[in-house]
């Protein structure tokens, strides 16, 4: 499966944005995972949904502000973020792995991923 990342731009603190992953096949057989590498820092987990949507993962610092939900007939998955905070400022990527009952964090798991799409919040 290929991914294609899109939606990102820029926001000022406290603003909001959904960013979107689209998969060239059938994504809904996949988990998918948001991941996001800011410049000088390691990329790390934000966020995951697992391959039927009953199951999501979030990372500590994004928990009640972010939001990933999917949409498999769309081949989509979107990660809505609100209450931005400067330190959100990344390069976003989505990516996926297999199926799973519950979605997992790391990296490692992940085999497919997307070109990732620039976030930038402004303070």
């Amino acid at each position: 499966v290929q991914l294609q990342a899109s939606g990102g731009g820029v926001v000022q603190a406290g603003g909001s944005l959904s960013v979107s992953c689209v998969g060239s096949a059938r994504i809904g057989n996949y988990d998918v995972g948001w991941f996001r590498q800011a410049p000088g820092k390691e990329r790390e987990f934000v966020a995951a949904i697992n391959w039927n949507g009953f199951s999501t993962l979030y990372q500590d610092s994004v928990k009640g502000r972010f939001r990933i939900s999917r949409d498999s007939a769309m081949n989509t998955v979107w990660l809505q973020m609100s209450s931005l905070k400067p330190e959100d400022t990344a390069v976003y990527y989505c990516a996926a792995g297999p199926s799973s009952l519950s979605p997992t964090s790391g990296m490692s798991s992940y085999h497919a991923w997307g070109q990732g799409t620039q976030v930038t919040v402004s303070s």
